[in-house]
């Protein structure tokens, strides 16, 4: 369907909009062929600073100066400026993250750096998480900059027309190691360069269809995370007399008890999106929605399968609940040696109102009689956030989706994963995860996370341009 007239948007050459649309995709596979690992890989240690610069670059070709930070040699963040005049209240930020994770790439049926563009993709390491987002605020911002060059301004200095906040961009090191290299470091010591009044974020709007319904959560809150390493502690011994204080028969014990996950809690954030969701579907998936948003949602989980795909089941099973995943172990140092000592590193993440403290009482409870056996040692945490469904912000979010997708539900959500936005949160930055994307119905997008042949649509990126577009432009006029 057709945009609503009246938007920002609307008012735009179509032809101008159409090549903003390609160069949105040519930026996205340009950044994509920058491989900015993290960890950094010992033969290119610098990929962040690498896509920095080029973003500095593509900034400076548009007339807006941009900076490189780097609290690490290569490890670099960026930051740019767009001027309003001044009368509209605090900046808009535009945030998003550099850094990607690692990639096999016999695994892969294309180089997931190569930034092919084929089958109506665009495919890479970062096409979902979280380039794509990265290549549209930077197009946003080109864009805008553009306007005040046609109109005689220097967006180096002049005020955008017709805008009256301040745009910040800032695209940071190191979010998928907890930011602390990255967006930590800057608001810790620089962090007059992203004090705004909200924030745009990854994670968000983007379709899912459900009962026949497109829906477009909008993240507003995330879990906390709490990561451990757990050491057991058995005894060595010859390997030819099997004994039950192997420490890696502990470990694997430890690791079947922890992997049951504990009983449901539905925060008020996923009662509102589940209770939401419910108004727009068919009578039993409805039912089965709302019991989920209970007081007991176990009633609702039992028909979660039957009415869900897997991914999605497994999403609000997540999100419903603390969750801990086992996902390193190490144990051993010869195939004849009982070991007496074993390392299990757990991934948790906690909802709201699930302390640090909770969590470790959690896990030692589940570990029972193994746990006179096993140091619990905290490597890292950071806790849940949120923003407010009743900031201008997020309402406007609501109604740009509508406008530019009339049969679209927006509605606001909590994401499984941590973002960025927990050093946003430092500052009192609401912040939202808003990265508009129109899917087809059977594109398996969550999947793709750090998944294997990673990619994101063509239309739907050219789909979501001129929704951030509008929310910018709305936002800040």
């Amino acid at each position: 369907m057709r945009a609503a007239s009246g938007l920002p948007s609307s008012a735009l050459d179509p032809a101008a909009l159409g090549r903003a649309g390609e160069e949105l995709v040519e930026t996205l596979r340009s950044l994509i062929r920058i491989p900015s690992i993290n960890p950094p890989p010992v033969d290119a240690p610098d990929g962040e600073t690498r896509v920095a610069s080029w973003i500095a670059a593509a900034l400076g070709d548009a007339g807006v100066p941009a900076e490189v930070l780097e609290l690490i040699r290569g490890r670099g963040s960026v930051v740019a400026r767009l001027r309003g005049d001044g009368t509209g209240g605090e900046p808009l930020l535009l945030l998003s993250h550099l850094d990607v994770v690692p990639a096999v790439a016999d695994a892969w049926t294309r180089d997931p750096f190569g930034g092919d563009l084929a089958d109506g993709y665009v495919w890479g390491r970062g096409a979902v998480d979280m380039k794509n987002l990265l290549a549209t605020e930077l197009t946003v911002v080109q864009m805008l900059a553009a306007e005040a060059r046609a109109a005689g301004r220097d967006p180096a200095v002049d005020p955008v027309p017709g805008m009256t906040r301040d745009v910040i961009f800032a695209s940071t090191a190191d979010e998928e190691a907890g930011g602390l290299n990255g967006i930590g470091w800057i608001v810790a010591e620089r962090p007059e360069l992203l004090q705004a009044a909200a924030a745009i974020n990854e994670c968000g709007a983007v379709a899912t269809t459900f009962g026949g319904r497109r829906f477009y959560p909008i993240g507003v809150a995330e879990k906390g995370y709490a990561i451990y390493r757990l050491t057991v502690h058995g005894a060595w011994g010859h390997g030819s007399m099997p004994r039950d204080d192997n420490a890696a028969v502990r470990a694997a014990a430890a690791i079947a008890r922890l992997a049951v996950q504990g009983p449901p809690r539905p925060t008020p954030v996923m009662q509102a999106f589940l209770r939401g969701v419910a108004d727009h579907v068919e009578a039993e998936a409805a039912r089965m929605l709302r019991a989920l948003a209970s007081e007991d949602p176990r009633v609702g989980e039992t028909s979660l399968e039957a009415t869900c795909d897997p991914i999605s089941a497994r999403v609000i099973r997540a999100l419903l609940r603390d969750t801990i995943s086992p996902n390193i172990v190490h144990a051993g140092v010869k195939y004849n040696v009982i070991p007496g000592e074993a390392t299990v590193e757990l991934d948790c993440r906690v909802l709201p109102g699930t302390t640090e403290d909770d969590m470790r009482e959690i896990i030692v409870g589940r570990l029972g009689d193994l746990a006179q056996h096993v140091d619990v040692g905290l490597v890292i945490h950071a806790p849940p956030v949120a923003a407010p469904v009743d900031d201008p912000l997020y309402g406007l979010l609501e109604r740009t989706v509508v406008d530019h997708d009339p049969d679209g539900v927006p509605l606001p959500i909590m994401v499984p994963f941590a973002t960025d936005a927990k050093h946003t949160a430092a500052l009192g930055i609401p912040t939202y995860g808003f990265s508009p994307l129109r899917l087809d119905p059977e594109e398996r997008f969550l999947e793709r996370f750090h998944g294997v042949d990673e990619r994101v649509g063509v239309d739907a990126l050219r789909w979501g341009l001129p929704v951030l577009y509008d929310v910018v432009r709305r936002y800040c006029s």
